[in-house]
């Protein structure tokens, strides 16, 4: 059996409870510059269709999403990235990579996770140039979860910390593109985000014990959303 490809980091200074806490609001802040505001994931679709037009129906939906839809996947591919990253292990960064662009469903969604996987490395690499051996070894281009990981990894966030904070920066840019869609108010749609974290909770509790076997999803409904959402008369979003 080959011995896993190692990379040898320098040290880094130790990182406090609080630095890490802040680390994790920097990287799942919508101010994270990768353009995560600028998709929707299918959901501009389903708002045209009329398949979602209130809040009851986007909070069905995203739960839907969380428990058996590809979020699930590439949430667990981040935690997977984390650790490949945290033990300097560069062959598996590079497997899951190549993983997770073969499981795509459409170009727009494959597209989306390029552009904002290279965003963040990007990111990273100035911030970080120490890290450029291990934003190598993920290969071009860069799956967004990919980077996640790797970035929460670099920056020293637990895993289970950084699973959430992957899980609620999705679910908030897919709510505030619902307030712009449905259109809903802003209040009610924070409430929808309050609502969703026991979900959040209990999903990224199931994710972290995902076996390599059991990454599987059920996403045809997004799928279909998203090859439609190309040929959309008029357009708020690119995906």
């Amino acid at each position: 059996m080959d011995t896993p490809t190692r990379i040898v980091m320098p040290p880094s200074p130790p990182v406090t409870d609080a630095q890490s806490l802040l680390r994790l609001l920097q990287l799942a802040s919508p101010v994270l510059p990768v353009g995560a505001y600028t998709y929707s994931e299918g959901l501009e679709t389903l708002v045209q269709s009329g398949v979602i037009h209130e809040s009851s129906a986007l909070i069905h939906w995203l739960n839907q999403e969380m428990g058996y839809g590809a979020i699930r996947i590439e949430a667990a591919i981040a935690i997977r990235s984390h650790q490949a990253a945290t033990s300097h292990h560069s062959d598996s960064l590079g497997y899951w990579n190549q993983w997770l662009s073969a499981m795509r469903d459409t170009e727009e969604l494959r597209q989306q996770s390029w552009q904002m996987g290279r965003s963040l490395t990007r990111l990273l690499e100035k911030l970080h140039p120490q890290a450029s051996p291990l934003i190598a070894a993920c290969g071009a281009p860069c799956n967004f979860a990919v980077a996640f990981g790797l970035t929460a990894a670099v920056w020293e966030i637990p895993p289970q910390a950084a699973l959430l904070g992957y899980l609620q920066s999705w679910a908030a840019n897919l709510v505030n593109a619902a307030v712009k869609l449905i259109p809903l108010g802003q209040t009610v749609g924070q409430q929808i985000l309050l609502d969703l974290y026991p979900n959040l909770e209990k999903a990224a509790a199931e994710i972290m014990t995902l076996k390599d076997d059991e990454l599987e999803n059920c996403g045809w409904g997004v799928a279909i959303a998203s090859m439609q959402h190309e040929v959309l008369y008029s357009r708020l979003f690119r995906s």
